[in-house]
């Protein structure tokens, strides 16, 4: 198991929307992040990003559940999301299983996440919801 992996996941399941200064500790300067939603470059447009998604929601955790290295610097993270947003599902809390993957030398300079965009935020809008469950079962 990747001691690497171990302490990024440990370090990136404490943040929260007070301590997002820690990103630095995580990430080099020139980092690279995507996500299906977005695609971000540079250390501080991914504080941006980290600033508004905490902003936006109630509450928010990962929960790691796997770590894969595949060779020096580059390995796998999958973990489980579980947000609160007041807008969206009547406030429920929604959760998502994702995946990370990472490249570093001493800092992680390129994170892409992998997760189902729908089951994140689509299916959990009043009226897409219903759309995107709709179709779902004419489809199955």
């Amino acid at each position: 198991m990747s001691e690497f992996l171990e302490h990024f996941a440990r370090q990136f399941a404490g943040l929260n929307k007070d301590n997002l200064q820690r990103l630095g500790e995580l990430y080099s300067d020139d980092v690279h992040f995507t996500d299906p939603l977005h695609d971000v470059h540079g250390l501080s447009d991914l504080r941006g990003y980290f600033d508004k998604l905490y902003a936006n929601v109630s509450e928010l955790s990962f929960d790691f559940r796997g770590f894969d290295q595949v060779r020096d610097g580059e390995g796998y993270l999958r973990w489980v999301m579980s947000y609160r947003h007041p807008r969206l599902d009547g406030g429920r809390l929604i959760t998502v299983d994702g995946c990370s993957h990472l490249l570093w030398r001493d800092k992680v300079y390129r994170h892409r996440d992998y997760f189902d965009a729908g089951a994140l935020l689509y299916e959990h809008l009043p009226v897409l919801g219903r759309v995107i469950a709709w179709l779902k079962r004419s489809m199955g």
